[in-house]
């Protein structure tokens, strides 16, 4: 669902959906606009027990007193527990309530609130998100040109201009979402590696400078690592490289590194067949990196930021690395390949180390559905978060209670390092046990970080199949590009 968003200082409900807000120590808001309709919607309250609890909804058909072909109620609780998630939250409730709606009326500001645009701001950008849907390919239900239909949403709030500035800058940060949506979602018949480094070029239209490093230049380079993964598919490899330069500042830019293969079928070490369709979306961490690249981009903001996405496919092929080979990075370092099916930390070597010698950059951040591991200790609602940095560790978890993007600390030490170890190599690329799989991974990747800030997320849990909130109910959450966003925006932007 598409909805074209206004603000307006009073809207008329005629023909319309309205949607009204109240706390539980309020009344609804903005009923005086739509005139008599009060008694009727206390009344209906108090017969159903709507009282204004947290995202409880009251729904009233065809009232008599009102012009509004319907009206619904959205609790927001308390009027002191108000924050900018709730306003997002209630947008994305909002969003819920549509229905075949093509015309709705907000009417934002609560009795008891002190409004103001960012909160108004907040609101729509959670209708964006919770009203994300991905169904391009079903041909039925589908309007009749096969466009998605569009919703026409006027939100009436005290201050429409600061609303309309607050708002620039978070629909910068919707579109970044939806595009990491859309990515993760498409199927890999239509979105290869290829393909998604063209997704990539296309930010250069939004003033981003991007380079695509092909087989040929990552050979010269000795990515040994990152094309070892990529050998067993007729799909060619890239590494794409996205510059945002917002900042006047002479500083080393901040940077993000995303894991890209579009699918893994585990090569050689093949994976079972139940699920495997979802592999489609292994590359959600090149997905919220590009996400993040988009959302910085357009929203112009004043930071010099790098985006690299290492881009693969993992098939089984007569030419596919085996179980038992042993590839040079472009660190230098040698990795027995124990498992194919271990392949993103491949990858992310290779990406890791180009990203830290090219730019020497403040910090680097990656991002990779990386281990099944991290789901058995955190499940899917928050990724996992490993750090060489204690600092930059708790900049990313204060993002992610400020966004619920949220991550939890995991540990990194020496005595885990031996698991990757090799007898034959530098390292191996599984710990060889069931045991610490999602650390093992991270210790793995920190061998091609040096002496860099870095933090590797594994979002295997939270970028794909992830728990249905208001915000996020396809099966896509883009998981990271808002935490990435508010990260930069609250740290490392220029003040004015």
């Amino acid at each position: 669902m598409k909805f074209s968003i206004s603000f307006t200082g009073q809207v008329e409900p005629t023909g319309k959906t309205a949607i009204a807000l109240t706390l539980l120590d309020g009344v609804p808001a903005g009923l005086d606009a739509l005139g008599e309709v009060r008694d009727t919607l206390s009344r209906a309250g108090e017969t159903a027990g709507f009282k204004g609890k947290l995202l409880s909804t009251l729904d009233v058909i065809a009232p008599s007193a009102s012009s509004a072909d319907r009206i619904h109620l959205i609790g927001l609780g308390e009027s002191n527990s108000l924050n900018a998630h709730v306003w997002l939250r209630a947008g994305g409730r909002a969003a819920a309530l549509v229905g075949r709606a093509r015309k709705i009326a907000v009417y934002l500001d609560a009795p008891g609130s002190t409004p103001d645009g960012d909160n108004a701001a907040d609101f729509a950008l959670g209708m964006i998100l919770g009203g994300y849907s991905f169904d391009r390919f079903k041909t039925k239900g589908r309007e009749d040109d096969g466009e998605e239909s569009e919703v026409a949403v006027e939100i009436a709030t005290k201050d429409p201009k600061a609303a309309e500035t607050a708002f620039a800058a978070r629909k910068a940060i919707a579109d970044g979402v939806v595009l990491a949506r859309d990515l993760v979602n498409l199927p890999a018949n239509l979105l290869g590696p290829q393909e998604f480094a063209e997704k990539a070029l296309e930010l250069q239209g939004l003033g981003a400078k991007v380079e695509l490093l092909d087989r040929e230049k990552m050979e010269k380079l000795g990515m040994g690592a990152l094309l070892g993964v990529a050998q067993g598919s007729v799909r060619p490899p890239y590494l794409a490289v996205i510059e945002w330069n917002g900042s006047e500042s002479k500083e080393p830019p901040i940077a993000f590194v995303g894991k890209g293969v579009c699918f893994d079928t585990g090569g050689i070490s093949i994976k079972p067949a139940a699920s495997m369709e979802d592999m489609k979306g292994d590359m959600g961490g090149a997905a919220a990196v590009i996400g993040l690249m988009h959302a910085l981009a357009a929203r112009k903001a004043k930071v010099n930021a790098v985006g690299i996405l290492g881009l693969v496919e993992n098939m089984p092929d007569g030419n596919a690395q085996r179980p038992g080979d042993i590839v040079t990075s472009m660190s230098g370092q040698t990795i027995e390949v124990i498992n194919t099916d271990a392949e993103g930390r491949l990858v992310l070597a290779d990406a890791l180390w180009y990203c830290k010698e090219t730019f020497k950059p403040r910090f680097m951040v990656n991002l990779a559905t990386l281990t099944g591991a991290v789901m058995v200790a955190l499940g899917a609602y928050h990724a996992g978060l490993f750090s060489n940095d204690d600092e930059l560790a708790a900049e990313l978890s204060d993002a992610g209670e400020t966004t619920a993007e949220k991550v939890w600390r995991l540990p990194l030490s020496e005595d885990y390092d031996k698991m990757v170890d090799s007898r034959f190599a530098d390292m191996r690329n599984t710990g060889g046990s069931r045991f610490a799989g999602s650390i093992t991974a991270a210790q793995f990747l920190k061998r091609f970080v040096g002496d860099t800030p870095w933090a590797h997320l594994d979002i295997a849990g939270t970028a794909m199949g992830a728990p249905k909130t208001e915000l996020s109910r396809g099966w896509a959450s883009g998981f990271g590009v808002r935490l990435l966003n508010e990260l930069v925006r609250a740290h490392y932007e220029d003040r004015d």
